[in-house]
């Protein structure tokens, strides 16, 4: 009889024992899963900035084969700043570059030259849609010319584009806003519109408005180890004018990180707006890059 007393406490105390592990397991499974929900959404605001510049110069002398001399630079600097609660998202991005090239005996051209910042506000109805709302702005910062005519010049051309909708978002890096209710403006100074029509703006005016949609994309993605690609998509249709006729703003940037401080960077441009220009405005830019971080 007291062997059987002797078991029976045994197995109760091992029992208790193991329902005491278990729990204690349990808890510390709970506090790693709400530490990574916590890390995985974070609330209020994150900031980051990189500031890029890219060199090309090409060097000839006595060179038989033949060959120019030339240099060219560019300057890209990109800061995000995005606000983050349980409701509430709020994406701003600003983007600046300019580029110039000299090749000998030739005059100072440049090869990139644009600001622009985007804005998407977004309220959280379910798990990834959102009611939104959205500002984008884009212009440059210096003068532009065509067969030796000034065409353009610091904030003339202004674009905007601002309206409301809807955002699918899946993360940060990959989102879809549709805005059926989209206003644009254009903003030329007027001595460009003398002549005739600029920018699509018309004759004798400064500024054009239309009313249409709106669907702007963004997706970054890792193509292998220390290689990423940037996709941006803007596309914008006129109720009022040509709706067939669909705007086209669509970005490609590749980067190929080769230390904190160097890079490969590719950045490949293309714009179709009918009311500027009958067909396709295409830019491409590669080159080693140095980089600068921060916040």
């Amino acid at each position: 009889m007291k062997k059987w007393i002797v078991l029976t406490v045994l197995l109760s105390t091992a029992f208790q024992s193991k329902a005491q592990l278990s729990e204690k397991e349990l808890l510390k499974k709970t506090e790693e899963v709400v530490k990574n929900i916590s890390i995985e959404k974070p609330n209020g605001w994150t900031k980051k900035g990189v500031a890029t510049f890219i060199a090309n110069q090409s060097i000839f002398n006595n060179w038989l084969a033949g060959g120019q001399t030339s240099f060219a630079g560019n300057v890209t600097f990109n800061y995000d700043f995005n606000y983050k609660s349980d409701t509430w998202n709020w994406d701003n991005k600003l983007t600046a570059g300019y580029g110039i090239t000299k090749v000998k005996q030739q005059d100072l051209q440049k090869t990139d030259d644009r600001v622009q910042f985007n804005s998407l506000l977004g309220k959280k109805f379910t798990e990834v849609w959102y009611y939104s709302s959205f500002f984008n702005f884009k212009s440059q910062f210096d003068s532009g010319f065509e067969g030796g005519i000034k065409t353009s010049r610091f904030f003339s051309p202004v674009y905007m584009q601002f309206g409301l909708g809807v955002l699918w978002k899946r993360s940060d890096n990959f989102k879809i806003n549709v805005a059926p209710a989209t206003s644009k403006v254009v903003l030329v100074a007027k001595k460009f519109t003398v002549n005739g029509p600029s920018f699509g703006v018309l004759q004798g005016e400064t500024m054009r408005y239309e009313f249409g949609a709106a669907v702007n994309a963004y997706y970054k993605c890792t193509l292998m180890e220390n290689v990423t690609m940037e996709n941006i998509l803007n596309m914008y249709s006129n109720y009022n004018e040509d709706p067939q006729n669909v705007d086209l703003d669509y970005t490609l940037n590749i980067n190929m990180k080769v230390n904190k401080y160097l890079s490969t960077n590719f950045a490949f441009q293309t714009i179709y707006d009918d009311n500027a220009f009958p067909g396709f405005q295409t830019r491409q830019n590669i080159g080693v890059g140095v980089n600068y971080t921060f916040q």
